[in-house]
């Protein structure tokens, strides 16, 4: 992971950062407390962690009869956490990450006890139904957090301290840390439906995340092979307003010339240069790809990507 970059002091990106992790805070912590909370789910990292200590201890404490606080235990296991991250990693994590922890455990603890209704009941009944919405919010709370450059902390720090001294890859490890905390909650409510609702979270929690720092993109990337290329760039350049790009390209089986066609459009644009080639050339070869994110001309631009 980057070094984290510093943000000139009251600057418009400045506010614009800390404002998502005070917005992306406040949803993350409403997604455990409206839906994954109150069902036992352990959806990995340090609040999975704390969910499981939360209703380990209820009854436990006279001063807390419900358990202790999930935002509250989650912060204490948070601090260690960055400060080995800053000693072991350097100081990659900074303000931001600690801040994000600070607002996330307090909005968690405070809503909760704003809550009218009993802390450990679900907004609603249905299991599957608080996984989908507590993933959809906490991936999208994490990925404003993320937006402002600053890192989630718990589980990743400890995925990033192992890759330092091992060849395994940081992707890999964060799933396995996730993983056995998920485990950690079946040994400890002894139900076989927790981890597999937990990961069901944990995977629409990580497609959020990559929607919301890459947008939801309607573009398709196309490659082309056909006789026909001069009219399908004809298409592209005056009807659809797209551009492309050539390569020279040879068959292998008749070792022919071939001209091949790379270009991105949106979806609809995809159906009407499919009909359109359909027509003229109807043997040619079209490789259609999903894309992430289209950075350039045309598209969005890449300092106002990084600057945004």
């Amino acid at each position: 992971m980057a070094f984290l970059t510093k943000d000139k002091i009251f600057s418009k990106l400045w506010f614009k950062h800390y404002l998502f992790i005070v917005i992306g805070s406040f949803i993350l912590a409403s997604s455990f407390v409206f839906f994954i909370t109150p069902h036992k789910i352990v959806p990995g990292g340090v609040y999975g962690i704390s969910i499981v200590v939360h209703y380990l201890t209820k009854g436990v404490f006279s001063f807390w009869p419900d358990g202790i606080p999930v935002g509250l235990f989650a912060l204490l296991l948070d601090i260690p956490l960055i400060i080995a991250g800053i000693k072991i990693l350097g100081p990659r994590f900074g303000v931001k990450t600690i801040m994000g922890s600070i607002l996330t455990a307090t909005f968690n603890d405070v809503i909760t006890w704003m809550r009218p209704v009993a802390a450990d009941v679900p907004l609603v009944n249905d299991v599957l139904l608080s996984c989908v919405f507590g993933g959809v919010l906490a991936g999208f709370g994490l990925g404003l957090i993320f937006k402002s450059r600053a890192t989630s902390g718990g589980s990743d720090i400890i995925a990033m301290i192992i890759a330092k001294y091992t060849r395994l890859q940081l992707g890999r490890l964060m799933i396995y840390v996730d993983s056995v905390i998920v485990l950690f909650g079946l040994l400890a409510f002894g139900d076989w439906a927790i981890p597999l609702y937990s990961w069901v979270v944990i995977f629409i929690t990580g497609k959020v995340i990559d929607i919301t720092l890459e947008g939801a993109d309607y573009n398709k990337a196309l490659f082309i092979i056909s006789k026909q290329h001069a009219l399908i760039k004809d298409k592209l350049l005056n009807d659809l307003e797209r551009g492309g790009t050539y390569f020279k390209g040879k068959g292998m089986y008749t070792d022919e010339d071939k001209e091949i066609i790379y270009t991105v459009v949106s979806r609809r644009e995809v159906a009407i240069l499919e009909e359109y080639i359909s027509k003229i050339d109807p043997d040619a070869f079209i490789t259609i790809m999903d894309t992430k994110e289209i950075l350039g001309e045309g598209f969005q631009n890449l300092n106002q990507k990084l600057s945004g």
